[in-house]
């Protein structure tokens, strides 16, 4: 029978790329052909009788030894996205990947400016005018607009463990994913039940380069900061992962891509 393994669901601006791009070097491992398949935050589909072909089609199954993924950040955030992914298949692997929720809303705000999907500044897009837009929208979530409501890690973690048992969830932190990342794959090869490979291609990867923006506001990033420290806090006993640097006002992303290394 078909059926995709494992899901990276999480999160947006998060590694997720380059989490799918290690994968793809593994000769165990399938990833879909297209990242970001957006098949169970599709709310358009019929779900009540799911057609799962357009999933299964962008999958090569004539070689039933390897183990297939895909990764969509979005569905750990969209509503019923996780429900849809249960129904498929209740024995799904689960990986997700955070980054501190200050750095992932600026640079998710950077990549939707450079899309022209957003015209406010970073200030207005995460004070009330800006996240009105989340609010006011249906259901309360918005695909483009959530910076900062997507960095509420915590009550998605919480339903998430609702829906799945722990051995079927890992959680990674990027930062790690940056600076010990032979360890890192070592958990999620483990995590799989496949061989950690011999040696792994560096990957940075950001679909779009944006330095040229700049970096975020000191004052902006400690009020961010401030808003997400009980969330991060709740959010390192839920997931069991070493949060406590978040946490300090000196803090520093270790991830500072090259324009050489952005494809």
């Amino acid at each position: 029978m078909r059926t995709v393994g494992f899901f990276i669901v999480g999160v947006q601006k998060g590694g997720t790329t380059a989490l799918d791009r290690y994968l793809r070097q593994s000769p165990f491992v399938q990833m879909a052909d297209v990242k970001e398949l957006h098949f169970f935050d599709n709310d358009n589909l019929d779900w009540s009788d799911p057609d799962y072909r357009y999933l299964h089609e962008h999958f090569e199954w004539s070689d039933c030894g390897l183990v297939r993924g895909e990764a969509t950040p979005r569905y750990i955030y969209w509503p019923n996205a996780l429900e849809r992914i249960r129904c498929y298949n209740a024995g799904s692997k689960l990986i997700v990947s955070l980054r501190h929720p200050s750095y992932r809303a600026y640079s998710h705000w950077r990549m939707e400016i450079q899309r022209s999907e957003e015209t406010l500044s970073f200030e207005d897009a995460i004070a009330e005018v800006g996240r009105s837009r989340v609010s006011n929208a249906e259901g309360g979530v918005h695909r483009v607009y959530s910076y900062v409501e997507r960095g509420f890690y915590a009550p998605q973690i919480r339903r998430l463990r609702e829906l799945f048992p722990p051995e079927q969830l890992l959680f990674l932190k990027t930062d790690d994913l940056w600076t010990e990342t032979r360890n890192t794959l070592a958990r999620v090869y483990r995590f799989l039940n496949l061989s950690t490979p011999v040696s792994t291609e560096r990957a940075y990867v950001s679909p779009i380069y944006s330095a040229e923006i700049g970096t975020i506001n000191s004052d902006i990033l400690q009020k961010l900061n401030g808003l997400f420290a009980a969330d991060i806090d709740e959010t390192s006993g839920l997931t069991g992962l070493t949060l406590a640097d978040w946490l300090r006002p000196d803090y520093e992303e270790p991830m500072v891509p090259t324009r050489s290394m952005v494809k």
